[in-house]
């Protein structure tokens, strides 16, 4: 189903939705990877969507670690 969300994750913090959409956003754009415009990622190979997933790890990472140190890069 086009654009039916089957995400059964749940967020800790509901309003972290938006920042995580963006943070994917960035992540494909930094990747060359094509978002479908319609919200499907069927698609999407899985190389690209490992790509994805490891990008936006690596990104959470990276955040959790600066606000651990006190620290801002």
């Amino acid at each position: 189903m086009a654009g039916r969300n089957n995400n059964n994750n749940q967020l800790v913090v509901p309003q972290a939705r938006q920042a995580l959409q963006q943070m994917k956003l960035e992540a494909a754009q930094s990747l060359g990877v094509v978002i479908p415009q319609d919200g499907y990622y069927g698609n999407v190979t899985s190389r690209d969507a490992g790509s994805l997933g490891g990008y936006i790890t690596k990104k959470l990472v990276q955040i959790a670690e600066q606000q651990l140190s006190g620290g801002v890069r």
